[in-house]
């Protein structure tokens, strides 16, 4: 099965970048319009994210989003073929400060959010960055689809952390300069291992582990802001955040990045994952805010 899926794609993601468009558009009518992927979610989180918009507009972010959705579907593929020359014309970032960190001697904790296209901000950063750049994931419960997203994220050398392990699997690298990147904006498991904030007009849990690790190893944390520029473009700009982390105070790490992807979503709201019931916990009177 998976060596099926292997060369099916494969041969897809050797098509140029406008056919892969023409399927992208026939993908997004089919999503969107016959299958009706998650559409009630997508509404849901938009409405209570935008409750200023009127309906009209609601509707028109939604078909945008979908639109994004199948366009990252098909650039996901064309990583199993794509070129360095031809990544880094589509997608640009200022990596140089990953690098000047990198020549201080110490680690360092990037923090972004489901922006499109972090899948291809995943291999520009291992093909330009000097840091080892060991990954956190989730594994998928397909196992011949866990496999083939491994093989997208392994194919230049990334080296995959299982986030249901993580503090096993980064104890070889205690001694060791690492660049890591959480996905900072993804719905916690737990409620207990959770900050609560207001984000998007909704009371929100963030995972305290991004913070409390970099806090604990006192590493530098940098904030990745990713944008598309156009169809099949995109820059990310990286900004340092914290230099001394262990000098924060708790919560202040987690409270600084809740406000750049908001700031990020509000400007360009179709290219965040809507179809993510991130809003699954609610609540509780009386639960700790920061």
């Amino acid at each position: 099965m998976y060596y099926l899926m292997m060369l099916v794609l494969y041969s897809i993601s050797l098509l140029p970048f406008p056919v892969l468009y023409l399927l992208s558009d026939f993908l997004y009518l089919v999503m969107y319009y016959v299958v009706g992927y998650r559409k009630k979610t997508v509404f849901e989180n938009l409405r209570k994210s935008f409750p200023e918009k009127p309906e009209a507009e609601i509707t028109s972010l939604a078909r945008k989003y979908y639109h994004n959705l199948t366009d990252m579907m098909v650039e996901t593929i064309k990583l199993l073929s794509i070129s360095k020359a031809q990544l880094d014309k589509r997608f640009t970032c200022n990596y140089e400060l990953l690098n000047e960190l990198h020549k201080t001697g110490r680690s360092c904790q990037l923090h972004l959010g489901h922006q499109f296209n972090w899948e291809w901000a995943n291999l520009g950063c291992i093909q330009n960055v000097t840091y080892p750049f060991p990954v956190v994931y989730m594994p998928l419960t397909s196992k011949p689809m866990d496999r083939l997203f491994r093989r997208f994220r392994e194919r230049a050398g990334s080296i995959l952390i299982n986030a249901r392990n993580i503090r096993e699997e980064m104890e070889p690298w205690k001694e060791k300069n690492y660049l890591i990147a959480p996905v900072a904006d993804q719905n916690p498991g737990k409620r207990r291992r959770a900050f609560w904030f207001d984000f998007l007009h909704q009371k929100t849990l963030f995972y305290k582990g991004p913070e409390m690790s970099a806090r604990r190893s006192d590493i530098p944390v940098v904030f990745a802001d990713i944008r598309k520029v156009k169809r099949g473009y995109y820059h990310a700009n990286l900004e340092l955040a914290f230099e001394e982390p262990a000098k924060t105070q708790e919560g202040e790490i987690t409270a600084a990045f809740v406000k750049f992807p908001e700031q990020q979503i509000k400007e360009q709201p179709e290219t965040w994952v809507w179809t993510h019931r991130r809003w699954k916990h609610k609540w509780i009177a009386g639960e700790t805010e920061v």
